[in-house]
């Protein structure tokens, strides 16, 4: 079974089991969520590999990282994440990407990410549940943080955090790649 098998197997897997723990109908997932029922019930029969946009609003509507939602070994007390078991959720053809490295559900979602974004890349996302939280830390090159239509320059070295329930998006503005770590915490569903 290839890498993406395997992870749409787990990702049907686990937003079967999520949604049953939650006690979500499709249609209450669908609507908390905005992922259509025809694409939850694909996704669930593993018929389909969803985009990151797809995941994170599934997740979101949850209350569990993604990480949660992708990984098929859990469990551990200390569970340690080999560099070729971080999964890859977006790229660009300019080498620009995005790439989970490991997450937690103690005390509500919890992840942590890689980015690196080429200049004149970009990478949007809609707004999180309220009480979502981003912290980052560029670690080459300059950062255009965008928070809810504000552009903000953050250069190597420098941290960032900001209340992610608005539209944002991350930029190179720059002529050399920008790279950062990313967490991000969200709220446990109530």
């Amino acid at each position: 079974m290839s890498d993406l098998d395997q992870l749409t197997q787990s990702l049907a897997r686990n937003l079967k089991h999520w949604r049953g723990e939650r006690k979500f109908t499709l249609d209450a997932l669908a609507a908390r969520s905005g992922v259509s029922r025809g694409m939850i019930i694909q996704i669930e029969q593993a018929r389909t590999n969803p985009s990151v946009g797809t995941t994170v609003k599934l997740a979101d509507a949850l209350g569990v990282s993604i990480t949660t939602l992708l990984d098929y070994e859990q469990g551990a007390q200390v569970r340690i994440v080999p560099p070729d078991q971080a999964v890859r959720m977006w790229s660009t053809s300019n080498g620009s990407y995005t790439t989970l490295l490991i997450g937690s559900e103690s005390g509500g979602p919890l992840e942590m990410w890689a980015w690196r974004l080429m200049p004149g890349d970009q990478s949007a996302s809609d707004p999180h549940p309220d009480g979502t939280t981003e912290l980052l830390h560029v670690t080459a090159g300059a950062l255009t943080l965008v928070v809810d239509g504000e552009s903000y320059t953050v250069p190597a070295g420098t941290s960032a955090t900001f209340e992610a329930n608005v539209p944002h998006a991350y930029r190179n503005d720059g002529e050399e790649a920008a790279e950062m770590t990313m967490a991000v915490s969200v709220p446990p569903v109530r």
